[in-house]
């Protein structure tokens, strides 16, 4: 591993574990609050959140054609 993949992969791990704690968050908070378009807005984005941490799964294990 090149000395810019390693510094790739610190970068693209830490903004993973952001988005996946915020997802938690947004999560947690659907049940803590009284409006159903509040609770909507927070469901959908924590799956658009998921879908980020999937690509970048993907990236980071290069198991997508498109990051190999």
């Amino acid at each position: 591993m090149t000395t810019s993949e390693k510094s790739t992969r610190v970068h693209t791990q830490y903004i993973r574990e952001q988005m996946t704690d915020l997802r938690r968050h947004l999560r947690e908070d659907i049940g803590k609050v009284d409006d159903d378009k509040a609770e909507a807005l927070f469901e959908v984005t924590a799956e658009v959140l998921q879908g980020l941490i999937t690509a970048y799964e993907h990236f980071e294990g290069r198991t997508e054609k498109a990051w190999q």
